[in-house]
């Protein structure tokens, strides 16, 4: 079976071919640098780094650029409120999002441009629209008419009667659906120089210039989370379209983490930092949280959703450190039901529950005295994990590599140890020695909850 995506624009599962024969082009809406980088921030980071990895599995390059926002009214108004410099204030957030990034896993991209250093290619695009009649200039601020473009709405679904920007009204727009490219200069704001005098480019026109700066006027995969679809990613594509640019052939579209029904986000109040988060859980394990689910299906945020997250993880993981007790393990070859999960759009439910099973049967071989065959299943799983880059015995996360503390590695150990204990003293009905086993996790504050899937465990909050 080959990779089938979800395309936004046509709203159908597409069979992918890449433009240019053996490399995969991406390009991925990055961070406006606004303050620290929370859950909802980079869950759609790591469902692209997902797609990337398997493509390269499946024998692709890839290139990857996913830009960073580092001029816009947040950061302006944020950086202000701080009494800090616009552009210390989004470097000091760019870092921490390269950060979090690192801490989960993600592949660096092939380039990370930021929209203050692509000014001459904005430029260089709005003449065009200008000169083709699709933009114009009024007061020093630069407009796409949108009645201009017939095919403006296909993406989103917009009628085109209904269209609102969200934009400040102005003097200066023939229509108020028109969206602003660039913004005549402000006292006090930061400003580039242009044609049509000083100002500052506007969201939509920063990611147009950018993709096709380094992925050409067409390129395969454009990705971002389900909330850019309008007005962001409608407008990209129809002033790259409208420029003669065909630009991107798939839209891919992420949904997002909620909090009580709502969209996480700073201005609700209701986010939960990625450095927050890395104190209470392991790395990969809040990485196994945020890909487990399909990428189009919205993860409710809960602290109990995460500690199963964080469960789910800790079996794959002590299934592979117990075959390495047993003899090497090497990464081996892929079962066809996994592949086939990835390859339907992605489908990493599916995919996570080729894994288990597998893990499910290299304990029992374990458990049978196969080695042989327990090493096997445990190649299968690292290949498996690989992909979700979530393989436990990679330098990125074993001991000698992974970031965690060692206290919480011990834990990990000291309770698996444990539940392990209770597990085969309940195989030999021995339910006095299961039980004291499980007092002694209690009385070290670990509470344990016996699921179809296996026992899982948290530490109990106070």
């Amino acid at each position: 079976m080959a990779l089938h995506l979800f395309d936004t624009a046509t709203r159908s599962v597409r069979e992918f071919h890449p433009v240019r024969s053996g490399t995969a082009s991406i390009y991925v809406c990055g961070a406006t640098v606004q303050g620290v980088p929370h859950i909802g921030h980079v869950r759609g980071v790591l469902n692209y780094d997902v797609l990337r990895r398997w493509l390269v599995h499946s024998g692709l390059d890839v290139l990857l650029v996913r830009n960073v926002t580092d001029i816009d009214d947040k950061i302006l108004t944020k950086a202000a409120e701080h009494e800090r410099p616009w552009w210390e204030w989004g470097a000091t957030h760019e870092r921490a999002f390269e950060t979090a990034y690192e801490q989960l896993g993600c592949l660096p991209p092939s380039i990370n441009p930021r929209a203050t250093g692509h000014v001459t290619q904005m430029v260089e695009l709005m003449e065009r629209l200008i000169e083709n009649g699709h933009g114009y200039v009024a007061d020093g601020d630069v407009y796409f008419s949108v009645k201009s473009f017939d095919d403006y709405g296909k993406l989103s679904g917009q009628v085109l009667e209904d269209v609102q920007q969200g934009e400040t009204p102005t003097r200066g727009k023939r229509d108020p659906r028109d969206f602003t490219m660039w913004k005549s200069a402000k006292p006090g704001e930061p400003s580039w120089p242009t044609p049509w005098g000083p100002g500052r480019p506007g969201w939509h026109l920063e990611c147009s210039a950018m993709a096709t700066a380094y992925l050409g006027a067409e390129f395969d995969i454009h990705g971002g989370g389900i909330d850019l679809v309008f007005p962001h990613h409608e407008n990209e594509r129809a002033q790259s379209n409208a420029a003669g640019d065909a630009f991107a052939r798939f839209w891919l579209h992420n949904a997002w983490v909620t909090m009580s029904g709502e969209k996480m986000s700073k201005s609700l109040g209701n986010t939960v930092s990625i450095p927050a988060m890395l104190e209470r859980y392991r790395a990969p394990e809040l990485r196994y949280y945020l890909v487990q689910p399909h990428y189009r299906s919205t993860i409710e945020y809960s602290d109990a959703a995460v500690s199963e997250a964080a469960q789910g993880y800790r079996r794959i993981e002590t299934f592979l450190r117990r075959a390495a007790q047993s003899g090497s393990v090497g990464v081996g070859t892929i079962p066809e039901a996994f592949a086939n999960a990835l390859d339907d759009d992605l489908a990493t439910p599916q995919a996570f529950a080729v894994v288990h099973t597998t893990v499910r049967d290299g304990n029992a071989a374990l458990d049978a005295g196969d080695t042989s065959k327990a090493l096997e299943f445990a190649a299968a799983v690292r290949a498996m994990t690989d992909v979700l880059g979530l393989d436990p015995l990679s330098a990125r996360w074993s001991e000698a590599g992974g970031s965690d503390t060692p206290t919480k590695e011990a834990l990990s150990r000291i309770v698996e140890g444990l539940l392990a204990e209770r597990q085969q003293a309940r195989a030999e009905k021995d339910f006095a020695r299961a039980d004291a086993a499980r007092d002694r996790l209690q009385q070290a504050g670990i509470v344990v909850e016996d699921t179809p899937n296996g026992p899982q465990w948290t530490v109990k909050s106070d």
